[in-house]
């Protein structure tokens, strides 16, 4: 293809992606309630656990806050609820210029790594209220804390997207091993470093400061970590097998009967 025909392709992919996404924030603007107590469900959680113990209470500030919270939420849900169309897309745009077995590790790639995001997602909806008790719980005695909305929805997805992402690290470890980039052996020499670094960025990652949050993030990280090392190791092996047998077969080749 030329290069203006791959530039057409790109528009037309781009605009169908794009026309995804308005489609579903058209439909998450009718499921906005719905949407928006979702999102409160963290912070009414946190208060429970609270007890009446610290007063606190959501707001919207200016005249324009609830119009620009309702357009923000539904286009993030959208963004998100559409990526599996618009990642296909560029996939899709890339998919014609790769080897076969190039293709056969992205389809490997995009099988996995879109449930683990998810289910990173989930662990961090999940430790979401024991985070936000354990800051609200700072606001001294007599004081109320009043919890800005559009602020808290930013807070929220910002935790999502951390744990989402981590989710992802050793996934990425796993595609360096198959380039050649990283070997078993050296995830292994490397293993107390890596876990050292895994509850480092596990703390610095989750806002609050009760231990949990950072074992919810940093435990599940450390067992995919453990898993792409015993993988990495078996590719190393296999290619290992591959290489003597083809060296083996170049020697029977060249010697003499």
């Amino acid at each position: 293809m030329a290069l203006s025909d791959h530039l057409r392709e790109l528009r037309a992919r781009l605009i169908r992606s794009v026309l995804a996404v308005i489609v579903i924030f058209c439909v998450a603007l009718y499921f906005y309630g719905h949407l928006l107590d979702l999102i409160l469900v963290p912070y009414n959680d946190a208060r429970e656990r609270l007890g009446g113990e610290v007063q606190t209470q959501a707001v919207v500030n200016d005249v324009t806050g609830p119009l620009l919270l309702q357009l923000k939420l539904c286009g993030v849900v959208s963004v998100i609820a559409a990526a599996p169309y618009w990642l296909f897309q560029i996939w899709a745009f890339i998919l014609p210029g790769l080897h076969p077995s190039e293709r056969k590790w992205s389809r490997v790639f995009a099988a996995i790594a879109g449930p683990l995001f998810f289910a990173g997602v989930a662990v961090g909806y999940y430790v979401l209220p024991k985070a936000i008790e354990v800051l609200i719980g700072f606001t001294p005695d007599n004081v109320t804390n009043l919890v800005e909305f559009g602020k808290f929805f930013s807070f929220i997805t910002r935790m999502l997207l951390v744990f989402g992402i981590s989710f992802e690290i050793p996934l990425f470890v796993v595609m360096l091993n198959l380039a050649g980039v990283v070997s078993g052996k050296a995830l292994g020499r490397y293993r107390p470093w890596i876990v050292i670094g895994t509850f480092v960025f596990a703390a610095v990652a989750t806002p609050s400061t009760d231990p949990f949050s950072m074992l919810f993030l940093a435990v599940p990280m450390l067992v995919l970590f453990i898993i792409a090392e015993i993988i990495a190791r078996l590719s190393d092996r296999a290619r290992g097998r591959g290489q003597n047998s083809t060296e083996q077969w170049a020697d029977d080749e060249v010697s003499p009967l």
